[in-house]
């Protein structure tokens, strides 16, 4: 009787405990989702000049300092081979 009463009593404090430590998990894996979509850099505009480059304008976040950044950057992409980057704003995140 009393290794029954043990039993039931560690299965229904696991099953009380379980769902609280699922509930923690997926708060955690939402909050690393927004900021890692938060800090993902997004294509804005792409588009090939009359010179036969294409041109990419891109967000990202860069940190200088003890300071985050968000940039709009522009890349041009030449026939040659070679890659021209471009800021083209800089805002001051945190």
């Amino acid at each position: 009787m009393k290794k029954f009463l043990a039993l039931s009593l560690l299965l229904g404090s696991g099953a009380l405990l379980v769902p609280a430590g699922e509930a923690k998990a997926a708060e955690k894996t939402s909050a690393i989702m927004i900021e890692a979509s938060a800090t993902a850099p997004q294509v804005i505009q792409r588009r090939w000049n009359r010179r036969g480059a294409r041109v990419v304008t891109r967000t990202r976040t860069i940190r200088i300092g003890g300071r985050l950044y968000r940039q709009v950057v522009q890349y041009r992409y030449r026939p040659n081979g070679s890659v021209t980057t471009r800021v083209l704003s800089q805002r001051r995140i945190r």
